[in-house]
């Protein structure tokens, strides 16, 4: 595998974007290996955001926009699927290798793409990878943690055989969770690029506010069908970390009302359950996809 044969399709779903766009396009056109295609899908933005789409559009031929009407409020998870199937399913490109999901508020170095697509071409077992999202504060790196198997859904980077296997995505929050979670259970391998760096110019969580981000990770977490042990042990884990207190209320919060509102669960009870095995085992210290 070498970066002239690699086809890759990019799908971003955008919304409200109009801040931070025109710098992903820059970074993304100054890729050393450009996507086949990238779809930039507006799902409803109220902003310039569909202006800056139809000008990348006409400038870069491998850029499509996509328009959706606007719904009216942000849909946790299953919106950010449903524009992304839309987008794949307007796809011109049917020959991918790789596919990506990709944000429209990151900014990344120009061998990006390059440098990810060489860990796929060392690994052939590896199915799901990407860099690590991180934050600026006056002028430093702040780097969300994460376990090693775990690649944000912010940037997610598919090998066909792999997003074949699982099936795409699971259209519920929690979705970039699941899909690495089934892909490890098929004998697939996912990780991290702790040493690829994404400048994430909006906190994750922040467009809906810090309360509401933390509920809906629980929410999610809920969903994916997170064992209660584990949940305990991570809201505590979590408490002398910013935001303090707030963050593990919110977090158990959004967790228990999923109960409370018998929400449906992600319905794979073979993933679910080897989650919670290797939620356990994590506990106990043995070897698991967290390594």
């Amino acid at each position: 595998m070498t970066k002239l044969n690699i086809k890759y399709l990019v799908i971003s779903p955008v919304r409200d974007e109009e801040a931070y766009l025109r710098s992903t396009i820059r970074c993304m056109a100054s890729q050393t290996v450009r996507p086949a295609e990238w779809i930039l899908v507006n799902d409803g933005s109220t902003d310039g955001t569909a202006g800056i789409i139809e000008a990348a559009a006409a400038r870069y031929s491998w850029i499509r926009a996509l328009h959706r009407a606007d719904r009216g409020f942000r849909k946790a998870g299953g919106g950010v699927v449903e524009a992304f199937n839309e987008g794949l399913a307007a796809s011109q490109t049917a020959d991918w290798d790789f596919i990506v999901k990709l944000d429209g508020d990151l900014s990344f170095d120009s061998t990006y793409f390059e440098k990810c697509f060489r860990r796929f071409a060392d690994d052939p077992a590896l199915g799901i990878g990407g860099g690590m999202i991180c934050y600026l504060e006056n002028g430093a790196k702040l780097f969300e943690r994460c376990p090693a198997f775990h690649v944000r859904g912010a940037t997610k980077i598919y090998r066909r055989e792999c997003w074949e296997a699982i099936g795409g995505f699971w259209p519920a929050p929690g979705w970039d969770t699941m899909d690495e979670v089934k892909a490890n259970r098929l004998g697939w391998t996912t990780r991290c690029f702790d040493d690829l760096h994404l400048v994430h110019h909006r906190y994750t969580g922040s467009a809906e506010g810090v309360w509401r981000g933390f509920v809906k990770n629980g929410r999610a977490n809920y969903i994916c069908g997170y064992h209660p042990l584990f949940m305990a042990v991570k809201c505590l884990r979590r408490l002398p970390r910013r935001p303090y207190l707030i963050g593990s209320l919110a977090l158990l919060y959004g967790y228990i009302t999923g109960y409370l509102k018998s929400i449906p669960r992600f319905d794979d009870h073979e993933t679910i359950g080897f989650l919670r095995h290797q939620q356990l085992e994590r506990l106990w210290g043995r070897e698991t996809i967290w390594r």
